[in-house]
């Protein structure tokens, strides 16, 4: 049995992580203890709930209550995941919900979910495989579109785990989420402080036996089949934000400069776009 409370309006204090509070509020509402984030879809809430993040409360349209708690139960079954138990389901009618900012993009059931602790760097990288990984870097990717989709190609083809500077958009945001399908709570990922990333990220990933790929043009760069890459027993990809890119001091102090060959008159693709591309040739994909 679902734990079903039927509203008549959004001004009580439970409905704050879905009415009152933005991303950035979320983020900090619990510290000194990890925060909370949205999940939207009852795709996206399941791919949270079967890796182990735990719902505060679920926020779900009357109209498609039925379709919507269906989902959620089917998936549930099928990939043996915890039910939601006790947890308190908000029922609201379809003028309430126009209420919310970005209703037009909801994609039906929301729920507020349990952060939970990321590990450091250096237990991170312990829990790669052993053979042969590949992470990707993520510095100062800022789009929450981009780094969804990034976290999509990673988890297609074959990237082991992903590294987010801390100023860098929040994987766990509604749209990165969203764009990703999920796959956030799929790929094993943690933060770096982007101070700590200036200051000594490559130095980091070489005291774990890393190598770095950095994505950028340059006189040294090599197109990202080259065979030498393959060759490396473990390998770092650094993405860099749209625009300016990837910083100097990460483009000088790492092993390799890689590319993706263009035709005549382009000289990039979007960071999402390139990292797709640039997965596919490196990444573990299980065919290569």
């Amino acid at each position: 049995m679902h734990n079903l409370i039927y509203l008549k309006d959004l001004t009580g204090p439970d409905l704050d992580p879905y009415v009152r509070l933005n991303e950035a509020q979320l983020f900090h509402a619990l510290e000194p203890k990890p925060g909370l984030f949205i999940a939207e879809s009852p795709k996206v809430i399941e791919r949270a709930l079967r890796a182990g993040y735990q719902p505060a409360s679920l926020l779900i349209e009357e109209k498609v209550l039925d379709r919507d708690l269906a989902d959620l139960d089917h998936e549930m079954l099928v990939n043996q995941t915890k039910g939601l138990g006790q947890t308190p389901i908000y029922v609201v009618s379809s003028e309430m919900i126009r209420q919310l900012a970005g209703y037009n993009l909801l994609r039906g059931a929301l729920a507020a979910m349990y952060r939970v602790q990321r590990p450091s760097l250096a237990n991170f990288l312990a829990t790669m495989p052993s053979d042969h990984p590949r992470v990707a870097v993520l510095e100062s990717v800022v789009n929450p579109t981009n780094v969804g989709a990034i976290f999509r190609s990673a988890a297609a083809l074959g990237i082991d785990g992903v590294i987010i500077t801390s100023d860098s958009a929040d994987p766990l945001y509604r749209r990165a989420s969203r764009v990703s399908m999920g796959t956030v709570f799929q790929v094993p990922w943690t933060y770096v402080d982007a101070k700590v990333w200036q200051a000594k990220g490559i130095d980091l990933l070489h005291q774990f036996g890393y190598q770095s790929a950095a994505m950028a043009l340059r006189h040294n760069t090599v197109n990202i089949d080259d065979p030498q890459l393959d060759k490396v027993e473990k390998l770092a990809i650094i993405l860099g934000s749209e625009g300016p890119g990837l910083k100097e001091k990460t483009i000088a102090e790492s092993d390799f400069t890689i590319k993706i060959p263009m035709a005549t008159g382009v000289d990039s693709l979007n960071v999402a776009a390139a990292s797709a591309l640039a997965f596919w040739e490196l990444g573990n994909r299980k065919n290569k």
